[in-house]
């Protein structure tokens, strides 16, 4: 998906919102356990009862990968049941891979030819030889951790460092030296709903990249100050939603909570985005 196919979804949907697939069988109804493949037929649910409200879906790796093979084939059944029935929505791998070229290389080809996903989370820990492999894809999306949600974030990515003696934060040189690296064509960065004012600063390093925004609702992250100091003309947000929509009920109608949670949401980004001076609304 190109950034121009994106921007035109948020337009027409009024919606940046993201759906996280972080599916735990521990957390699910137990009205879907029974089914031969409970994970799946769970996703297909909430898809189907989300989809008109957002704009991207991101299953987590992880919630795949704790299972096996078994686990492995539920994602890839997800992501062709995404692909087949609703085209137009964003697929976001959140597996946070980055290694040594090669290894990266690999990384790539698993996930841009193999599941031919649109996006990826990646680590810049190890610099520009681990990203570059995941940037040769055209339309294919890197999603660069920058500053993330997590209590821990504060170990590192707010260290300071002076370059001709200037002062520079971990996650600002992140974000400075990647874009030498990718484009706003090609790559995004995973800011935390909960750095509140931070967007600002980010904004100064990265005006116009889109920000893939995790923790509002559970993690305490506000949709409004993400949105006051984040949103640009295009608005540059991809806002993710998990645990608060997926999750929303536990009965039979888990679904169509979720469904009512996910449009509550995008309720309120219509209205973030009517009243934002910045976001170029069509005419």
């Amino acid at each position: 998906m190109t950034r121009q196919e994106l921007i035109q979804q948020i337009r027409q949907k009024r919606s940046f919102l993201c759906v996280g697939l972080d599916t735990d069988p521990k957390k699910m109804p137990q009205c879907v356990l029974d089914l031969y493949d409970p994970v799946f037929e769970f996703n297909k649910a909430i898809i189907e009862a989300t989809a008109p409200y957002c704009v991207a879906y991101k299953p987590n790796l992880a919630f795949y990968e704790a299972y096996g093979l078994k686990g492995m084939e539920t994602f890839v059944k997800t992501i062709g049941y995404l692909k087949e029935h609703h085209p137009h929505h964003l697929i976001i791998a959140d597996a946070k891979r980055g290694d040594i070229g090669n290894t990266s290389q690999m990384y790539a080809r698993t996930f841009f030819e193999e599941y031919d996903v649109d996006a990826l989370t990646v680590a810049p820990y190890m610099g520009e030889d681990s990203v570059t492999p995941f940037l040769q894809y055209p339309g294919k999306w890197v999603v660069l951790l920058a500053l993330t949600s997590n209590k821990g974030s504060h170990d590192f990515q707010f260290a300071t460092s002076s370059e001709d003696g200037v002062p520079e934060r971990l996650f600002e040189r992140v974000l400075r030296v990647s874009q030498q690296w990718g484009n706003d064509e090609n790559m995004m960065y995973v800011v935390g709903a909960t750095q509140g004012r931070m967007f600002e600063d980010v904004r100064r390093v990265a005006p116009n990249h889109f920000l893939l925004v995790p923790g509002v609702g559970a993690q305490g992250g506000s949709l409004e100050e993400v949105c006051r100091y984040g949103m640009n003309s295009d608005c540059g947000l991809l806002v993710n939603s998990s645990r608060g929509i997926i999750y929303a009920s536990s009965d039979d109608h888990f679904a169509e909570v979720a469904g009512n949670k996910a449009r509550e949401l995008q309720q309120q980004m219509a209205a973030l985005l009517d009243s934002h001076p910045q976001f170029d609304r069509p005419q």
